[in-house]
C-alpha cells in the first residue's frame, strides 16, 4: 500500500500518476482538509473504472489510515507563489513536515519515506530528525525533476531526445543548484561539447529557474512534473529496478560531505537508497558543489532549532 500525506495539486496529480501506471492496487490519499481527499479520491476511482485500471483509492483526514504503507509520499506544505523562493518557505513548512514524519513514525514505522516539500534539502533533514529511520528510507525528491529538467532544455539545442541526454545536477534544490553540462552525457560525450557557451549558460540558466517560470506563468508551482518523477522512484522502489536517478539524500562522507542532505547520484531499489554514486569532479567543480552545499547549510539557519533535533 502506498500513502500520500497531501491531496493540492501535486498529492492529486501524483495519485493520478500512481494510478495510470498502477504502481500499486491501494493508494491512500491523506490530507487535513475535510471533503479534499476523499473527493480526489472519488474522482480518481471513476476515472480507474473508465481506464480499466484496477486501483483503488481512498481519501481521509485520519492519519491513522496510512497504517501499513511500505511507501510513504509526503507532498504537504505551503505552495510558492510567483516572486517566491523556495527558501523563504523554511520555517513555516518546517512545522507541516515534522507533524507529518510524527504520524508516519507512529503509523508506518516501516516505510521508505519520500518528500517533496519546499526548501526540499532542508525540509528533508527536518523530516530524518523526527522520524529517526535509517537513511535510506528517508529521501527528498528533486533531483529526478532537476537533472530531467536540464535534459530538456539541452535536447532543444541538439535536436534529440531527452531520454538520450545522461544529465546531471548536484547540491541544492534551489536557486543554488549546481547543473553540471561537462558532466552530463549523451553516449559518452560530455554534453558541454554539444553546446556554445551561450547555450551553455542558457541551459544552466533555464534549469535553476524552471520552477519559478512555471509559477510566473501560471501562478501557482510545478506539480506534473514533480508527480512524474515521483512515480518513476516508486517504480523503482516497489519493482526493485536498481534505477539509477538523482534524489536529496543524507551525506555520510560521500563527496567529502557529512551531515547535509543534497542532490546526488543514487542507486534507487526495494530497500530504498541502495548505494550514493559518487561522481569524480575537480577541483573547479567542488568548489561550485561546495558553494551549493553552503548555500543548503544557510537555509538551515532559518529552520528552529526544535525541527532539527
Amino acid at each position: 500500500m502506498i500513502s500520500i500525506i497531501g491531496s493540492g495539486r501535486v498529492g492529486a496529480t501524483t495519485a493520478a500518476l500512481f494510478m495510470i501506471s498502477e504502481v500499486d492496487t491501494r493508494i491512500n490519499l491523506i490530507d487535513i482538509v475535510e471533503g479534499l481527499p476523499q473527493g480526489e479520491a472519488l474522482d480518481l476511482n471513476h476515472t480507474a473504472a473508465i481506464l480499466g485500471k484496477d486501483v483503488k483509492i481512498k481519501g481521509s483526514n485520519n492519519y491513522e489510515d496510512i497504517t501499513g504503507s511500505d511507501i510513504v509520499v509526503i507532498t504537504a506544505g505551503l505552495p510558492r507563489k510567483p516572486g517566491m523562493t523556495r527558501e523563504e518557505l523554511a520555517a513555516k513548512n518546517a512545522e507541516i513536515v515534522s507533524t507529518a514524519a510524527e504520524n508516519v513514525k507512529k503509523y508506518a514505522p516501516n516505510a521508505i519515506v519520500i518528500l517533496t516539500t519546499n526548501p526540499l534539502d532542508v525540509m528533508v533533514a527536518v523530516l530524518y530528525n523526527k522520524l529517526k529511520f535509517p537513511r535510506n528510507r528517508v529521501i527528498g525528491f528533486s533531483g529526478v525533476l532537476d537533472s530531467r529538467r536540464m535534459a530538456f532544455y539541452a535536447s532543444q539545442y541538439l535536436n534529440l531526445s531527452p531520454s538520450a541526454i545522461t544529465p546531471l545536477v548536484l547540491g541544492q534544490h534551489g536557486e543554488n543548484m549546481y547543473p553540471v553540462p561537462e558532466l552530463s552525457f549523451v553516449y559518452g560525450k560530455s554534453l558541454k561539447s554539444f553546446l556554445t557557451e551561450e547555450q551553455y549558460s542558457k541551459v544552466v540558466k533555464d534549469t535553476i529557474n524552471a520552477g519559478a517560470d512555471i509559477t510566473n506563468l501560471r501562478k501557482f508551482s510545478s506539480n506534473w512534473g514533480p508527480a512524474s518523477g515521483l512515480t518513476v522512484m516508486v517504480n523503482a522502489i516497489r519493482n526493485d529496478r536498481k534505477t539509477a536517478l538523482e534524489a536529496s539524500v543524507l551525506l555520510e562522507g560521500e563527496y567529502g560531505i557529512k551531515g547535509v542532505f543534497a542532490e546526488v547520484p543514487i542507486i534507487l531499489g526495494k530497500n530504498g537508497v541502495e548505494k550514493v554514486i559518487e561522481v569524480d569532479l575537480n577541483s573547479e567543480q567542488k568548489e561550485k558543489f561546495a558553494k551549493s552545499i553552503e548555500a543548503i547549510k544557510n537555509n538551515l539557519k532559518q529552520v528552529p532549532e526544535s525541527y532539527l533535533k
